[in-house]
Protein backbone atom coordinates (compact mmCIF):
# COMPACT_ATOMS: atom_id res chain seq x y z
CA UNK A 1 0.00 0.00 0.00
CA UNK A 2 1.61 3.61 -0.79
CA UNK A 3 2.68 5.45 1.65
CA UNK A 4 0.15 8.10 1.69
CA UNK A 5 -2.78 5.79 1.38
CA UNK A 6 -1.37 3.88 4.59
CA UNK A 7 -1.18 6.94 6.93
CA UNK A 8 -4.54 8.54 5.25
CA UNK A 9 -5.96 4.61 6.62
CA UNK A 10 -4.41 4.41 9.98
CA UNK A 11 -7.39 5.56 12.33
CA UNK A 12 -9.35 3.21 10.00
CA UNK A 13 -7.07 0.35 10.42
CA UNK A 14 -7.42 0.96 14.18
CA UNK A 15 -11.05 0.72 13.62
CA UNK A 16 -10.95 -2.92 12.09
CA UNK A 17 -8.29 -3.84 14.48
CA UNK A 18 -11.03 -3.23 17.89
CA UNK A 19 -13.74 -4.70 15.88
CA UNK A 20 -17.06 -2.34 15.43
CA UNK A 21 -18.19 -0.33 18.56
CA UNK A 22 -21.61 -0.37 19.38
CA UNK A 23 -23.57 3.16 19.17
CA UNK A 24 -22.71 3.94 22.72
CA UNK A 25 -24.78 5.51 25.41
CA UNK A 26 -25.56 9.18 26.24
CA UNK A 27 -25.77 8.99 29.72
CA UNK A 28 -22.21 8.73 32.08
CA UNK A 29 -22.14 5.93 34.76
CA UNK A 30 -23.96 7.63 37.40
CA UNK A 31 -27.00 7.62 34.69
CA UNK A 32 -26.84 11.45 33.71
CA UNK A 33 -26.73 12.88 30.28
CA UNK A 34 -23.37 13.96 28.51
CA UNK A 35 -23.41 16.90 27.14
CA UNK A 36 -21.63 17.40 23.94
CA UNK A 37 -19.76 20.59 23.38
CA UNK A 38 -21.01 22.94 20.02
CA UNK A 39 -17.31 22.23 18.46
CA UNK A 40 -17.74 18.27 18.72
CA UNK A 41 -19.08 15.50 16.94
CA UNK A 42 -18.81 12.96 20.68
CA UNK A 43 -17.25 12.68 24.05
CA UNK A 44 -15.71 9.18 25.48
CA UNK A 45 -15.56 9.18 29.51
CA UNK A 46 -13.80 13.12 29.65
CA UNK A 47 -12.56 12.95 25.97
CA UNK A 48 -13.63 14.94 23.15
CA UNK A 49 -13.88 14.11 19.85
CA UNK A 50 -13.81 17.61 18.29
CA UNK A 51 -15.81 18.72 14.94
CA UNK A 52 -11.98 19.78 13.24
CA UNK A 53 -10.76 16.22 13.96
CA UNK A 54 -13.48 14.74 12.16
CA UNK A 55 -13.23 17.15 9.09
CA UNK A 56 -9.18 16.69 8.97
CA UNK A 57 -10.22 12.73 8.28
CA UNK A 58 -13.00 13.52 5.60
CA UNK A 59 -10.67 15.64 3.71
CA UNK A 60 -8.05 13.32 4.04
CA UNK A 61 -10.98 10.41 2.72
CA UNK A 62 -11.40 12.92 -0.04
CA UNK A 63 -7.98 13.03 -1.34
CA UNK A 64 -7.63 9.08 -1.31
CA UNK A 65 -10.38 8.99 -3.70
CA UNK A 66 -8.87 11.74 -5.94
CA UNK A 67 -5.52 9.49 -5.92
CA UNK A 68 -7.66 6.56 -6.90
CA UNK A 69 -9.69 8.60 -9.60
CA UNK A 70 -12.98 7.75 -7.56
CA UNK A 71 -15.83 9.37 -7.31
CA UNK A 72 -16.41 11.09 -3.80
CA UNK A 73 -19.40 10.30 -2.24
CA UNK A 74 -22.21 13.15 -2.08
CA UNK A 75 -23.43 13.84 0.98
CA UNK A 76 -26.84 12.45 1.80
CA UNK A 77 -25.63 9.69 -0.07
CA UNK A 78 -25.72 5.75 1.80
CA UNK A 79 -22.29 6.00 0.39
CA UNK A 80 -21.57 9.51 2.27
CA UNK A 81 -23.41 8.17 5.21
CA UNK A 82 -21.27 5.14 5.31
CA UNK A 83 -18.17 6.92 5.08
CA UNK A 84 -18.97 9.10 7.81
CA UNK A 85 -19.95 6.29 10.39
CA UNK A 86 -16.41 4.52 9.94
CA UNK A 87 -14.89 8.00 10.30
CA UNK A 88 -16.85 8.71 13.44
CA UNK A 89 -16.27 5.20 14.86
CA UNK A 90 -12.83 5.07 14.41
CA UNK A 91 -12.81 8.61 16.35
CA UNK A 92 -14.33 7.35 19.21
CA UNK A 93 -12.84 3.47 18.76
CA UNK A 94 -9.15 5.71 19.04
CA UNK A 95 -10.38 7.68 21.84
CA UNK A 96 -11.44 4.47 24.00
CA UNK A 97 -8.15 3.23 23.17
CA UNK A 98 -6.25 6.19 24.41
CA UNK A 99 -8.00 6.18 27.64
CA UNK A 100 -7.12 2.57 28.20
CA UNK A 101 -3.47 3.07 26.70
CA UNK A 102 -2.94 6.09 29.83
CA UNK A 103 -4.34 3.67 32.23
CA UNK A 104 -1.94 0.76 31.25
CA UNK A 105 0.95 3.43 31.78
CA UNK A 106 1.97 2.89 27.91
CA UNK A 107 3.29 5.99 26.35
CA UNK A 108 4.74 7.25 22.98
CA UNK A 109 7.81 9.45 23.10
CA UNK A 110 8.24 11.76 19.94
CA UNK A 111 11.66 10.23 19.53
CA UNK A 112 9.50 6.81 18.75
CA UNK A 113 6.87 8.87 16.31
CA UNK A 114 10.04 10.66 14.43
CA UNK A 115 12.04 7.33 13.83
CA UNK A 116 8.81 5.50 12.65
CA UNK A 117 8.75 8.38 9.90
CA UNK A 118 12.20 8.46 9.32
CA UNK A 119 12.19 4.81 8.08
CA UNK A 120 8.80 5.17 6.22
CA UNK A 121 9.86 8.12 4.58
CA UNK A 122 12.81 5.90 3.56
CA UNK A 123 10.95 2.99 2.58
CA UNK A 124 8.54 4.88 0.13
CA UNK A 125 10.47 7.73 -0.74
CA UNK A 126 14.17 6.31 -0.36
CA UNK A 127 14.89 9.09 2.33
CA UNK A 128 13.80 11.52 -0.46
CA UNK A 129 12.32 14.83 2.12
CA UNK A 130 11.51 16.66 -0.86
CA UNK A 131 9.31 13.81 -2.61
CA UNK A 132 7.78 13.11 1.18
CA UNK A 133 6.70 16.69 1.00
CA UNK A 134 5.21 17.18 -2.67
CA UNK A 135 3.05 13.79 -1.67
CA UNK A 136 1.70 15.45 1.82
CA UNK A 137 1.03 18.55 -0.40
CA UNK A 138 -0.91 16.36 -3.22
CA UNK A 139 -2.50 14.35 -0.61
CA UNK A 140 -3.46 17.79 1.67
CA UNK A 141 -1.73 16.62 5.10
CA UNK A 142 0.50 18.06 6.95
CA UNK A 143 3.13 16.69 9.04
CA UNK A 144 1.79 17.43 12.29
CA UNK A 145 -1.73 15.64 11.17
CA UNK A 146 0.43 12.18 9.54
CA UNK A 147 2.97 12.42 13.18
CA UNK A 148 -0.58 12.38 15.25
CA UNK A 149 -1.54 9.02 12.69
CA UNK A 150 1.84 7.67 13.34
CA UNK A 151 1.13 8.07 17.27
CA UNK A 152 -2.07 5.97 17.13
CA UNK A 153 -0.79 3.47 15.37
CA UNK A 154 2.32 3.41 17.58
CA UNK A 155 -0.07 3.26 20.64
CA UNK A 156 -1.96 0.28 19.55
CA UNK A 157 1.35 -1.91 18.98
CA UNK A 158 2.60 -0.87 22.51
CA UNK A 159 -0.76 -1.34 23.81
CA UNK A 160 -0.83 -5.31 22.43
CA UNK A 161 2.13 -5.87 23.34
CA UNK A 162 1.73 -5.03 26.84
CA UNK A 163 -1.89 -6.62 27.32
CA UNK A 164 -0.24 -10.05 25.45
CA UNK A 165 3.04 -10.03 26.82
CA UNK A 166 2.19 -12.52 29.24
CA UNK A 167 0.86 -15.16 26.76
CA UNK A 168 2.65 -17.96 26.00
CA UNK A 169 2.70 -21.50 24.46
CA UNK A 170 3.46 -24.95 26.59
CA UNK A 171 5.37 -27.44 24.59
CA UNK A 172 1.88 -29.53 25.30
CA UNK A 173 0.19 -27.19 22.78
CA UNK A 174 2.60 -27.45 20.16
CA UNK A 175 2.32 -31.49 20.54
CA UNK A 176 -1.19 -31.08 20.09
CA UNK A 177 -1.44 -29.15 17.28
CA UNK A 178 1.02 -31.17 15.63
CA UNK A 179 -0.81 -34.16 15.94
CA UNK A 180 -4.14 -32.21 14.90
CA UNK A 181 -2.68 -30.97 11.74
CA UNK A 182 -1.02 -34.07 10.65
CA UNK A 183 -1.45 -33.52 7.14
CA UNK A 184 0.03 -30.30 7.04
CA UNK A 185 3.48 -31.55 7.74
CA UNK A 186 3.35 -34.09 5.02
CA UNK A 187 5.45 -34.00 2.03
CA UNK A 188 3.13 -36.19 -0.96
CA UNK A 189 5.06 -38.29 -3.05
CA UNK A 190 6.77 -37.10 -6.17
CA UNK A 191 8.46 -38.39 -9.39
CA UNK A 192 10.19 -36.61 -12.27
CA UNK A 193 7.99 -36.32 -15.49
CA UNK A 194 7.88 -35.02 -18.42
CA UNK A 195 4.56 -34.79 -20.59
CA UNK A 196 2.98 -33.53 -24.32
CA UNK A 197 -0.29 -32.05 -24.14
CA UNK A 198 -2.47 -32.13 -27.15
CA UNK A 199 -5.89 -31.44 -27.69
CA UNK A 200 -6.66 -33.79 -30.32
CA UNK A 201 -6.20 -37.63 -29.84
CA UNK A 202 -4.94 -37.77 -33.34
CA UNK A 203 -2.35 -36.14 -32.92
CA UNK A 204 -1.35 -37.74 -29.78
CA UNK A 205 -1.12 -40.84 -31.35
CA UNK A 206 0.65 -39.38 -34.14
CA UNK A 207 3.01 -37.89 -31.78
CA UNK A 208 2.98 -41.40 -29.66
CA UNK A 209 4.48 -42.98 -32.35
CA UNK A 210 7.52 -40.63 -33.52
CA UNK A 211 8.56 -41.15 -29.72
CA UNK A 212 8.13 -44.78 -29.68
CA UNK A 213 10.51 -44.30 -32.79
CA UNK A 214 13.02 -42.42 -30.97
CA UNK A 215 11.99 -38.86 -31.85
CA UNK A 216 13.42 -36.35 -28.89
CA UNK A 217 10.66 -35.96 -26.67
CA UNK A 218 11.74 -32.16 -25.00
CA UNK A 219 12.01 -31.54 -28.88
CA UNK A 220 8.02 -32.52 -29.45
CA UNK A 221 7.28 -31.14 -26.22
CA UNK A 222 8.34 -27.59 -27.28
CA UNK A 223 6.71 -27.74 -30.55
CA UNK A 224 3.68 -28.95 -30.09
CA UNK A 225 2.48 -29.00 -26.45
CA UNK A 226 -0.29 -26.49 -25.53
CA UNK A 227 0.72 -26.95 -21.37
CA UNK A 228 2.41 -23.57 -21.13
CA UNK A 229 3.64 -24.46 -17.80
CA UNK A 230 6.28 -27.00 -18.76
CA UNK A 231 6.56 -26.66 -22.77
CA UNK A 232 9.63 -24.61 -21.84
CA UNK A 233 11.32 -27.31 -20.03
CA UNK A 234 10.65 -30.25 -22.49
CA UNK A 235 7.66 -31.30 -21.09
CA UNK A 236 9.50 -31.85 -17.69
CA UNK A 237 8.11 -31.09 -14.19
CA UNK A 238 7.96 -32.76 -10.76
CA UNK A 239 4.50 -34.41 -10.28
CA UNK A 240 3.45 -34.63 -6.94
CA UNK A 241 0.76 -37.17 -6.15
CA UNK A 242 -2.72 -35.73 -5.34
CA UNK A 243 -2.18 -32.49 -7.32
CA UNK A 244 -2.40 -33.07 -10.80
CA UNK A 245 -5.97 -34.03 -12.24
CA UNK A 246 -7.25 -37.52 -10.94
CA UNK A 247 -6.23 -39.74 -14.81
CA UNK A 248 -3.16 -38.07 -14.78
CA UNK A 249 -2.26 -38.70 -11.93
CA UNK A 250 -2.89 -42.09 -11.81
CA UNK A 251 -0.86 -42.89 -15.10
CA UNK A 252 2.15 -40.39 -13.85
CA UNK A 253 2.46 -42.73 -10.67
CA UNK A 254 2.10 -46.34 -12.01
CA UNK A 255 4.16 -46.19 -14.79
CA UNK A 256 7.36 -47.58 -14.75
CA UNK A 257 10.86 -45.70 -14.49
CA UNK A 258 11.42 -44.55 -18.17
CA UNK A 259 8.58 -45.96 -19.51
CA UNK A 260 6.02 -44.19 -21.97
CA UNK A 261 2.58 -44.11 -21.57
CA UNK A 262 -0.28 -44.48 -24.15
CA UNK A 263 -2.16 -41.24 -24.90
CA UNK A 264 -4.16 -40.36 -21.87
CA UNK A 265 -7.80 -38.44 -21.67
CA UNK A 266 -8.53 -35.49 -19.26
CA UNK A 267 -10.38 -32.60 -19.05
CA UNK A 268 -7.38 -30.44 -20.43
CA UNK A 269 -7.16 -32.97 -23.69
CA UNK A 270 -4.48 -35.81 -24.92
CA UNK A 271 -1.11 -36.19 -23.21
CA UNK A 272 1.47 -38.57 -23.11
CA UNK A 273 3.70 -38.98 -20.10
CA UNK A 274 6.89 -39.97 -19.53
CA UNK A 275 7.91 -41.25 -16.17
CA UNK A 276 11.89 -39.76 -16.03
CA UNK A 277 12.76 -40.46 -12.35
CA UNK A 278 12.12 -43.21 -9.73
CA UNK A 279 9.00 -42.28 -6.97
CA UNK A 280 9.42 -40.52 -4.00
CA UNK A 281 7.50 -41.67 -1.00
CA UNK A 282 5.60 -39.51 1.05
CA UNK A 283 7.39 -38.14 3.86
CA UNK A 284 6.34 -36.77 7.39
CA UNK A 285 8.31 -33.74 9.15
CA UNK A 286 9.78 -34.34 12.52
CA UNK A 287 8.42 -32.15 15.02
CA UNK A 288 11.46 -30.94 15.61
CA UNK A 289 11.66 -29.32 12.50
CA UNK A 290 8.50 -27.37 12.21
CA UNK A 291 8.54 -26.80 16.24
CA UNK A 292 9.18 -23.39 16.28
CA UNK A 293 6.81 -22.85 13.13
CA UNK A 294 3.79 -24.29 15.78
CA UNK A 295 4.65 -22.22 18.46
CA UNK A 296 5.12 -19.12 16.12
CA UNK A 297 1.33 -19.63 14.91
CA UNK A 298 -0.20 -20.64 18.08
CA UNK A 299 1.81 -17.69 19.86
CA UNK A 300 0.17 -15.09 17.01
CA UNK A 301 -3.90 -16.66 17.39
CA UNK A 302 -3.43 -16.63 21.18
CA UNK A 303 -2.24 -13.06 21.00
CA UNK A 304 -4.99 -12.20 18.99
CA UNK A 305 -7.06 -14.20 21.00
CA UNK A 306 -6.06 -12.12 24.43
CA UNK A 307 -6.43 -8.62 22.61
CA UNK A 308 -9.68 -9.30 20.91
CA UNK A 309 -10.77 -10.70 24.62
CA UNK A 310 -9.48 -6.92 25.98
CA UNK A 311 -11.55 -4.84 23.50
CA UNK A 312 -14.29 -6.84 24.00
CA UNK A 313 -13.90 -5.54 28.02
CA UNK A 314 -13.28 -2.33 26.32
CA UNK A 315 -16.36 -2.18 24.67
CA UNK A 316 -18.31 -3.15 27.36
CA UNK A 317 -16.96 -0.69 29.76
CA UNK A 318 -17.60 2.23 27.26
CA UNK A 319 -21.22 1.42 26.43
CA UNK A 320 -22.68 3.82 28.52
CA UNK A 321 -19.83 6.61 28.61
CA UNK A 322 -19.92 7.93 24.74
CA UNK A 323 -22.32 10.27 23.16
CA UNK A 324 -22.86 11.66 20.38
CA UNK A 325 -23.65 15.32 18.40
CA UNK A 326 -27.08 14.83 16.69
CA UNK A 327 -26.47 13.34 13.24
CA UNK A 328 -23.14 11.60 14.10
CA UNK A 329 -24.09 8.69 15.94
CA UNK A 330 -23.18 5.72 14.05
CA UNK A 331 -26.23 2.81 13.97
CA UNK A 332 -24.98 -0.50 15.06
CA UNK A 333 -22.85 -2.90 13.86
CA UNK A 334 -24.38 -5.54 11.73
CA UNK A 335 -24.26 -8.88 13.49
CA UNK A 336 -22.42 -11.54 11.61
CA UNK A 337 -23.03 -15.11 11.82
CA UNK A 338 -21.03 -18.22 11.35
CA UNK A 339 -22.47 -21.50 9.54
CA UNK A 340 -21.46 -25.11 11.73
CA UNK A 341 -18.10 -25.87 12.03
CA UNK A 342 -17.02 -22.38 10.24
CA UNK A 343 -14.32 -20.86 12.65
CA UNK A 344 -14.89 -17.21 10.78
CA UNK A 345 -12.03 -14.69 10.40
CA UNK A 346 -9.62 -13.22 12.43
CA UNK A 347 -11.01 -10.13 13.25
CA UNK A 348 -10.58 -8.13 15.54
CA UNK A 349 -7.34 -7.99 16.19
CA UNK A 350 -4.37 -5.94 16.52
CA UNK A 351 -1.11 -6.47 14.38
CA UNK A 352 1.85 -4.71 14.37
CA UNK A 353 3.71 -4.10 10.76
Amino acid sequence: MPFWTRIVALLAALALAMAAVGCGGDGGDDGTEVEVPADAIAVVGDKEITKAEYDRLLASAEKTYEAREQEFPAAGTPEFAQLRNAIVRSLVEQAQFEIAAQELDVTVTDADVDKRLDELKEQFFQGDEQKYKDELEAQGLTEEQVKSDLRTRLLSEKVFEKVTNEVEVTDEDVQKYYEDNAAQFETPASREVRHILVKSKARADQLHAQLEGGADFAKLARQYSTDPASKKEGGKFTAQQGATVAPFDKVAFDLDTGELSEPVKTQFGWHIIEAVGDIKEKSTQDLSAVEEQIRSTLLEEKKNTRINEWIEELRARFEDQTAYAPGFEPPPPAETTTGEGDTGGETGTTTTE
